[in-house]
This record gives structure tokens, sequence and C-alpha cells, in this order.
């Protein structure tokens, strides 16, 4: 695989380095999940704004957009700080969205293991991801990938008038 700027390929997909071109498309998409499941947190959807926030999260850290075959962006994802303070600097937070045609494709797990690799060149060792309760196949992914359960914040969030539980997994590199 190729880790250049011009981006990787992974079968019919490209992975590309995260940036201001993909500004429309990765808030569409995360509103697109705000709208329709429990694997973004909000209630409703919000502005292009949201991407700067993305960006400034992610500085430093590994993201990515997915684009399709046609080129038309249907994923991303990114690592930030877990925390802001230096004595949490080896651990980073998780965030991917694709669009459900393209997952079970392969997507997410080339993702992880691409951040896992470049997460270690940038002196992480913990990644978490936090993920609702509700999400039962984004679950099943981060376990099936090696997280584990190391936390649940019960009842801490509402979405559609419906509890959810935030389930932190973690995996050590």
């Amino acid at each position: 695989m190729n880790d250049s700027k011009f981006g990787e390929s992974v079968g019919d997909y490209v992975l590309e380095v995260l940036g201001e071109n993909h500004r429309q498309p990765v808030i569409d998409i995360f509103n697109y999940f705000i709208r329709t499941s429990y694997a973004a947190f909000p209630g409703r959807e919000l502005g292009y704004e949201l991407f700067d926030r993305f960006l400034e999260m992610s500085h430093g850290y590994p993201r990515v957009a997915v684009k399709g075959i046609a080129g038309e962006v249907v994923g991303f994802a990114f690592l930030r700080p877990y925390h802001f303070t230096d004595s949490f600097q080896r651990t980073a937070e998780i965030t991917y969205f694709i669009l459900p045609e393209h997952t079970r494709q392969g997507l997410g797990t080339v993702i992880l293991d691409r951040f896992t690799r470049q997460g270690r060149e940038i002196g992480i060792d913990t990644i978490l991801a936090p993920v609702s309760s509700r999400n039962l196949g984004s679950l099943r992914f981060h376990q099936k990938n090696g997280f584990r359960e190391c936390g649940r914040f019960l009842k801490v969030g509402r979405k559609w008038g419906e509890d959810f539980d935030v389930v932190w997994l973690q995996k050590h590199l």
C-alpha cells in the first residue's frame, strides 16, 4: 500500500489525506448518520463549519477521506487526542463514518490498520473508541478488530426519545 499524499488504493476505493476539499461531502456523510442512526451522537444536523473542528481536532494525527470508484467521498476517518494534557499524549480517540452501501468491503479494517501503524509512528500506543450502545455493528466491528470494552456510561445519551449508553472500547497497539 502507498501512503503518498496522492492516496492509497483499497480495491475500488482510494484513501486520501482529509483536507479542505472534502468539507461538504464529509459533513453531508456525518449528517446522514445523524439523521439515520445512533452512530453519530448529535440529534440534529450540523453546519459545514463543523469541518473546521474536525480538522482542528485531528491536526497532526492521521486522517483520511474515502473515495469510491467514481471519485465521490463515501467515508472519512481521523484520530485525535483523547485529552489535551501531555499525560495522555500516547492515547488517541478514533472516529470513522463510512456510508452503509460501502461497508463490509474491508475499508474499516484497512483504515484501522493504517491508523495503528501511523499512530505508533507518532507515539500512540492506545486507541479509544466511544460507541453508542445502540450501534451494534460498530461494537461488533471494534471487538472483531481487537478492541475490548473498558467502560460504559449508562444512559448518558438521548436521541429520538431513547436513552443510550456510551461504550468505551480500547485497543493497545
